[in-house]
Formats: C-alpha cells, sequence, structure tokens
C-alpha cells in the first residue's frame, strides 16, 4: 500500500495522468515470478496458483515467492522512476 501511495504522489508531482506496465516488462516479469516458483512445491499441483483451475489456460505460476524480494524490486523500480512502467502526461490546457 505504502509503495502505492509514493506512486501516486510520484505521478501527481509530475503531471503524470496514467501510469501502465510496458509489455515487454510485463512478460520479463512472467518470466522472472516463474523462475522464482520453479522449485517450489506449488508449481507440482493443480491448483490455482498455476491456473489450473481454468480448463485451457496455460499453467503458469503466479505468485511471488518472497516478500523481502518482491519489496527490494518494487523499491528498486520506483528508484528508478517506475522503469518498466508507460508513464502519460496530462494534457496541458490551452
Amino acid at each position: 500500500m505504502d509503495w502505492v501511495a509514493d506512486c501516486i504522489r510520484y505521478l501527481d508531482a509530475r503531471g503524470v495522468a496514467t501510469i501502465e506496465a510496458a509489455p515487454d516488462a510485463q512478460e520479463a516479469w512472467g518470466r522472472h515470478v516463474n523462475e522464482v516458483g520453479a522449485g517450489s512445491i506449488y508449481v507440482k499441483g493443480d491448483s490455482w496458483y498455476v491456473g489450473a483451475n481454468i480448463e485451457g489456460k496455460p499453467r503458469v505460476f503466479m505468485l511471488y515467492i518472497g516478500f523481502p524480494r518482491y519489496v527490494a524490486k518494487c523499491e528498486q523500480v520506483a528508484a528508478r522512476d517506475y522503469e518498466g512502467f508507460i508513464l502519460s502526461r496530462r494534457a496541458q490546457a490551452a
């Protein structure tokens, strides 16, 4: 929650209207989450953790294991001016 609040303050201070994950960053994050979870028991079962509860859905690991590591990743993104996100500024009034 703090990260989101800080992000909103950052965007507001810079006149940014929208923030959206860049497609390549989304793909990289998905690969990373799957790499982190690959050694866990979670990926071996048929559960919602891997999307097995939806017929025809590709199996991908959807959780991030390791809260401290997750927090560090989030802080790194923020420190790099929200690297991996597309920021769009508000239109200027005429």
